[in-house]
């Protein structure tokens, strides 16, 4: 070993089809013996103790693999192949999710017949982690955009002598879009990657296959608990956000325009009834459901690195904000359609 350097070296500066003589070797190790061996020498004068070590090392080399001959395309053929393997992925991760719902329902299913099977302990505790905890950033959100919409409405209407259109504006932006829209899409930044980072994290562990081998259901213990806690407080949020909104662009437009909390009070009523926040708290349930089903699932696919938790764990964000958006816009078309 400490001069197979050097030996090396030697068989390099010499023809590459020469024999190797053995006659004269008195000893032969196995780093000797796989010099020899990966060299392709004939061996010459080898003893029979020093052929059966040749044999056995040369038995333990790897198979050569050859490099597959790479597929020459038309330049214009690589884009378009690149582009059709990412929508054959991006299908197969629908229908993936797809499944991953269907096996969510069927569960919640099996829950009413055996509600007793449900873990409240656990519910209770996501339900002050994604709930209790994020009150005070859901409401200092819904006060600054009260605070915008005012100002901003109230530079607009000003030029039109109509500032006391500014209630209906703050009312009805926040009432039926912008408090309950803005709040999904911070717990979806807050919770889709906890969601993700906490189950993810069990998975690396290989906790998930420990609790299979318990005689456990995953989705039963760590989906549905998330998943039942989000939709109850995702409506508790919206509705903090509402009243934090409504108080910051009553605040501003009293200090910006005079309108006192009385008359700020007295137009809300007249003019904006409870039917928009009922259309605005009405999505809070599925926008919660649709989040603690992308975070949940980004936390059972990740693998066992961590490269994998932080691409899981970014992806379940951006995907739960862009499925809350889509799903707005929809409510929005629904809800016009429908005249409500």
């Amino acid at each position: 070993m400490a001069n197979i350097a050097d030996i090396r070296t030697r068989f390099e500066q010499t023809e590459a089809t020469a024999p190797a003589d053995l006659s004269a070797v008195t000893r032969l190790d196995t780093a000797g013996a796989w010099l020899l061996a990966s060299s392709g020498r004939p061996i010459l004068g080898a003893t029979d103790a020093q052929s059966l070590l040749l044999a056995a090392v040369r038995d333990a080399l790897p198979p050569d693999v050859k490099a597959a001959p790479r597929k020459v395309h038309h330049r214009m053929a690589d884009p378009l192949a690149g582009v059709g393997i990412a929508v054959g992925a991006h299908f197969a991760a629908v229908a993936q999710g797809l499944g991953f719902v269907g096996i969510v329902v069927a569960r919640l299913a099996g829950l009413l017949v055996r509600p007793w099977r449900l873990r409240l302990t656990s519910v209770v505790h996501h339900m002050q982690q994604v709930g209790l905890n994020a009150v005070p950033i859901v409401a200092l959100m819904g006060f600054l955009i009260g605070i915008v919409l005012a100002f901003q409405g109230a530079a607009q209407l000003r030029q039109f002598g109509a500032e006391v259109f500014v209630v209906d504006l703050i009312a009805v932006s926040i009432l039926r879009e912008l408090g309950v829209l803005l709040t999904a899409i911070i717990v979806a930044g807050r919770s889709a990657s906890a969601f993700t980072a906490a189950i993810g994290s069990m998975k690396m562990r290989e906790e998930i296959d420990a609790i299979r081998v318990l005689g456990l259901d995953p989705i039963e213990l760590l989906v549905l608990p998330r998943l039942l806690a989000l939709v109850i407080v995702l409506p508790i949020l919206g509705f903090v956000a509402d009243l934090s909104g409504l108080f910051g662009g009553g605040l501003m437009a009293w200090t910006e325009l005079g309108i006192s909390p009385s008359q700020f009070r007295t137009r809300l009523l007249a003019d904006v009834g409870v039917a928009q926040a009922l259309v605005g708290l009405s999505k809070a349930p599925v926008f919660a459901a649709i989040i603690a089903l992308v975070g949940c699932y980004h936390g059972l696919q990740v693998k066992g690195d961590a490269e994998s938790l932080g691409m899981r764990t970014s992806r379940a964000v951006v995907t739960a904000i862009f499925l809350v958006i889509v799903t707005d816009a929809l409510f929005s078309v629904f809800f016009a359609v429908w005249g409500v």
